[in-house]
């Protein structure tokens, strides 16, 4: 395994609509299990649906990619000890999953899947102390719970995501809207969140071979 240094246990504060953030996202809040310090983590909707449902204990009639995984990883004879937020660098949050046999190495992962299957092995979620130090706070937020939260998200989740991104962009000249649209892949590409880069490229070659006709 390897060393992080200082670890700090944190449980789930709760998920809050993030204004920052390119499309539909939230951030998530991760509260010191002996402390007054919280952490936000800025999530994409899909991985904040899982994680509010799983909160709230509602399972889905089918596997979700989450519970393929840990099917997966149990169908080896394996479990997950616990899950990392091991850093941070511009901005992005990384995270390390720790299984149950020494045999494995800590496999690297998003901290919003990390967190998700956290919760579906009810392991502990830990916090590098060096993570807090850079990015941890200890004011009062406006956070919803976990029911809240699942509300609002099965209500965005009939919300087409072109849709929401289509309502900020109207306004906006064919150059603008490129130029937004390259920022969104580059923050999409850091995220590791390769779907909505893909979904991203996509657009914009098509908006790129409209403005040569």
């Amino acid at each position: 395994m390897e060393n992080f240094g200082d670890l700090i246990e944190v449980e789930i504060l709760g998920l809050s609509v993030s204004q920052s953030f390119s499309g539909s996202g939230y951030a998530l809040f991760l509260k010191e299990v002996n402390g007054e310090r919280k952490l936000p983590i800025i999530i994409g909707q899909f991985e904040a649906q899982v994680i509010a449902m799983e909160l709230q204990g509602v399972k889905h009639h089918r596997p979700l990619t989450h519970d393929l995984l840990k099917n997966i990883i149990e169908a080896f004879g394996y479990s997950i000890e616990s899950v990392v937020i091991t850093d941070i660098r511009d901005s992005t949050f990384f995270a390390k999953i720790r299984f149950d046999s020494p045999e494995i190495e800590d496999v690297d992962a998003r901290p919003s899947d990390a967190i998700a299957l956290a919760l579906k092995f009810s392991v502990p979620i830990y916090v590098a102390q060096t993570v807090f130090d850079e990015a941890g706070f200890t004011q009062d937020v406006d956070i919803e719970g976990p029911e809240e939260s699942s509300e609002q998200l099965n209500e965005e989740a009939d919300t087409p995501q072109a849709e929401n991104q289509q309502k900020v962009t109207k306004e906006l000249s064919k150059k603008e809207k490129l130029d937004q649209l390259k920022k969104d892949l580059e923050k999409a590409v850091m995220n590791e969140d390769y779907e909505r880069a893909a979904m991203l490229r996509d657009e914009i070659k098509k908006l790129e071979i409209s403005n040569l006709n």
